[in-house]
């Protein structure tokens, strides 16, 4: 009785936090990836079950990762206030962050400055690697652009702090405003694929498709929409693709916004192919969505800050440099910069 009385309270307590982080839910009209509902990725993905999830739990044999410290790395330059020009100037952070200057506007994709990704603060993914830029050195931050609302992409407590020092307009999928909202961040504009918004008198922003989920709870899953994003510039764009799995679609991308100067593509959390393949392209896939959008330049991302899969820390360089041949895709260390005139 007490076994059961035991297990009884546990499963009260799973359920009471999968409720408590679990995101608001958009609600609209259906489309042909929502139901009503949840959000549909469509043809050529095949979701994961839980007994998938339990197989992969109960089989992991994670890569070798190492805590790097902030005297183990070189912090970027403190970067410039603005960029005036239609110069793109992208900084990398760390993750799938990176600051983006161009046409005298400044964003932030997925900004991620905490020591975990997780709803807790003892426990989850830890950062084994120090964001390249510090916090305090960030110029005025005019729009942050948020791919989908998983703890490793949208990280509550830093988007306070943007808010406090910067107050950004927050460019979201469907329904990852409500949970902003919820939040007391209320300067926020949401878009469904291929919609767009004007930021400036030169530039615009479209959410463009993705394959990926959401959720941030036991009970939110696909609730919300996952995007990536495109800076439309008169320089030529910028793309960024936030998390994915590989398909088709990219091309789409490619042909509706070219032409396509700078993309910013995910190489890591990859391992085990078998279960993680319909939502993290490998650095292969990556390079091949570097061609399908006929990007002019590339650099990697989403790697060796916090272990999320099976690969090791290293295991996405060494794969990417295995397979990149010549092409212009490249991966930069944090706080480095790429300035492309």
């Amino acid at each position: 009785m007490a076994v059961l009385i035991i297990l009884g309270v546990f499963i009260l307590i799973v359920l009471g936090l999968g409720s408590w982080t679990s995101a608001p839910g958009y609600k609209g009209e259906t489309t042909n990836h929502f139901n009503g509902s949840t959000f549909i990725n469509g043809d050529g993905y095949q979701e994961k079950t839980t007994s998938d999830l339990l197989k992969w739990m109960t089989t992991r044999k994670p890569g070798e990762w190492k805590e790097l410290n902030e005297e183990d790395i070189t912090f970027g330059k403190k970067p410039t206030s603005r960029v005036n020009d239609s110069t793109q100037v992208i900084t990398y952070v760390n993750h799938s962050t990176f600051l983006i200057q161009t046409d005298g506007l400044n964003f932030i994709t997925d900004p991620v400055y905490s020591e975990r990704v997780s709803p807790f603060s003892f426990a989850g993914p830890k950062r084994m690697r120090p964001p390249g830029i510090l916090f305090d050195d960030l110029p005025e931050i005019d729009f942050v652009l948020l791919s989908h609302n998983h703890y490793d992409h949208l990280d509550i407590n830093t988007l306070k702090r943007i808010k406090e020092v910067h107050d950004p307009t927050f460019i979201t999928p469907l329904g990852v405003d409500l949970y902003l909202n919820k939040k007391g961040l209320s300067k926020t504009v949401s878009l469904d694929w291929w919609q767009e918004t004007t930021v400036s008198d030169s530039v615009d922003i479209v959410a463009v498709r993705a394959q990926h989920f959401s959720s941030r709870g036991m009970f939110d899953r696909d609730k919300t929409l996952w995007v990536g994003f495109v800076i439309k510039s008169p320089n030529g764009n910028i793309y960024f693709a936030g998390d994915t799995g590989y398909n088709t679609f990219f091309s789409e991308i490619g042909e509706r916004y070219a032409p396509i100067k700078t993309s910013l593509i995910p190489v890591g959390a990859y391992i085990p192919r078998w279960f993680m393949s319909p939502v993290h392209v490998d650095p292969a896939q990556a390079v091949q969505i570097h061609k399908d959008i006929k990007s002019e330049f590339s650099i990697g991302m989403h790697y060796g800050t916090f272990p999320l899969a099976d690969d090791g820390q290293y295991d996405p360089v060494n794969d990417f440099n295995k397979v990149v041949g010549d092409e212009n895709f490249i991966l930069i260390g944090e706080g480095e910069k790429l300035v492309r005139d």
